[in-house]
């Protein structure tokens, strides 16, 4: 069966991406980039690269999560690969982790585009005594942007960096929960690619495990305070709801829809609402656990002026727990 859903998956991606193995038709691809713009212009190699970037992420993680079946359960068994896929699930768990996360939003921007977004969301536990943890969560963004303008063109590079530092107990029972800031840093590259504010406001989380099951959520809401007076003020929240069902072996279904509010924003302008799901596999690359999983999902309210309308999700998670 994993095999089958493997294949598919495989299949809807190549006719989205192409094939990696098959040569590239340049002109195809610039006239793509180029089929929204008002006044068309000449590729560059700017536009190859894009192309290139856009045909690689999903395959990467649904390749390295799903290709080798008889590898997951090498080195210490299905228990502990169980117990690592419930860890990977659980925010403010005591265990290093640095998970990649590949975005493909469709209908983004004035011109209903593509926007690539991979999340770098290393994820470190500090043990500041017997009984509390902090947990440090980090996301800091790489985006490929389409034009936003008539004479724009396709921007990439840094997002803004957002830290979350969560304090939580070492020892908890059924209810798992954490607390703490949540800090924006303006490290965007581009003006198009971050608010050009600082930020800072309260972030939460909580989850329950109850055996195969692990479901909660992680909330913040943040404040702009400094940075670019030119520029718009930000007061948005983000609220991600996850549900997990484990199956044997480290498989697991997954739904974890990220939820944004722009409060400042008019009430066409303010809600993304995504619904949807993905499934994923727990297993070892020799002595290395790795947390894969591949999803879609739709955004039943967007934002008039920017979208997306869908996203394609893969992520690739690399797990370092203590010995």
């Amino acid at each position: 069966m994993s095999t089958v859903i493997v294949r598919t998956m495989l299949i809807a991606l190549d006719r989205r991406y192409g094939r990696l193995d098959s040569p590239i038709n340049w002109a195809s691809s610039a006239d793509d980039e180029t089929s929204q713009r008002p006044d068309p212009v000449s590729p560059s190699l700017f536009d190859y690269a894009s192309v290139l970037k856009r045909r690689i992420p999903a395959k990467l993680a649904l390749l390295a999560a799903l290709s080798w079946p008889g590898v997951a359960m090498a080195e210490n068994g299905a228990a502990n690969t169980e117990d690592l896929a419930k860890a990977a699930q659980n925010p403010v768990a005591d265990m290093i982790s640095v998970p990649f996360q590949f975005n493909t939003n469709f209908g983004y921007g004035p011109y209903d585009d593509t926007q690539e977004v991979i999340n770098i969301q290393p994820v470190i536990p500090i043990n500041i005594s017997p009984d509390w943890n902090l947990i440090t969560r980090t996301i800091l963004p790489v985006i490929s942007q389409p034009q936003l303008e008539p004479d724009g063109d396709r921007t990439f590079g840094l997002g803004d960096t957002t830290v979350s530092a969560f304090l939580s107990p070492a020892h908890s029972g059924k209810f798992i929960w954490g607390v703490g800031p949540a800090i924006l840093l303006p490290t965007a590259t581009d003006h198009d690619l971050g608010s050009g504010k600082w930020g800072a406001g309260p972030s939460a989380v909580g989850l329950v495990m109850d055996g195969p099951w692990v479901y909660g959520a992680l909330v913040n809401n943040i404040w702009s305070f400094a940075g670019d007076t030119s520029r718009k003020d930000v007061n948005q929240m983000t609220l991600q709801p996850f549900v997990n069902y484990n199956f044997k072996d480290g498989w697991y279904l997954s739904s974890s829809p990220v939820v944004t509010a722009n409060w400042i924003a008019d009430s066409d302008n303010r809600w993304t609402l995504p619904v949807g799901g993905a499934f994923g596999r727990v297993f070892r690359i020799g002595k290395q656990p790795v947390n894969a999983q591949v999803g879609a999902y739709y955004n039943v309210i967007a934002p008039n002026d920017a979208g997306p309308q869908w996203q394609i999700r893969a992520q690739l998670q690399f797990l370092f727990p203590k010995k």
